[in-house]
């Protein structure tokens, strides 16, 4: 006959309940953290988004219309506002951009990296890829592109120096932004 215990059994039931209970806290837990997370990041976003037009539109344009370009406070900080320049070339504009610059003599600042991987003990193959590339059957990855800082110069460059650069190609953006300097 099989000898039940009955007290073992409620025992381990309760404890069964108790795992379950704590677990499922510690998911609410979890889930309104990630709430929380959620929403502070949303009021990040918004904090940063007003915090722009502070300092693009708002300042510059209170300070154009005072016809002042910098101010010194009394705690020593300085406020400027200086332009703003920003570049990027999409990938369906790629080709278009990368003529057009080799056009206007600015194709050095294309850059063509191409990269090849070896496996461990490979160094002897990589030396000869050095200088044989394709010829010992390896494909190399190709990227090419304009680094995002000297886009942004060229575009500066340019138009501080009243010469064109094609906004639908590079879509450029020129405006202010408010610099504070702290003592």
């Amino acid at each position: 006959m099989n000898n039940i215990n009955f007290e073992k059994d409620r025992v381990d039931s309760v404890t069964q309940i108790d795992s379950t209970k704590t677990l499922s806290d510690e998911v609410i837990k979890l889930r309104n953290l990630e709430e929380q997370v959620a929403a502070s990041e949303e009021h990040t976003k918004k904090l940063k988004e007003k915090a722009r037009e502070l300092s693009q539109v708002v300042i510059p344009e209170m300070m154009k219309e005072m016809n002042v370009t910098k101010l010194k406070l009394k705690d020593g900080a300085s406020i400027e506002v200086t332009n703003f320049y920003s570049a990027r070339i999409t990938p369906d504009k790629q080709e278009s951009a990368f003529n057009w610059l080799r056009e206007n003599g600015l194709g050095d600042i294309i850059k063509n990296d191409v990269t090849v991987t070896f496996g461990r003990g490979e160094d002897n193959k990589a030396m000869a890829y050095a200088t044989l590339a394709k010829g010992q059957g390896y494909e190399p990855i190709q990227k090419i592109g304009v680094h995002n800082q000297t886009l942004k110069a060229v575009v500066r460059e340019r138009t501080e120096s009243g010469k064109d650069m094609p906004a639908d190609l590079f879509n450029t953006f020129v405006g202010n932004q408010t610099k504070i300097t702290k003592r």
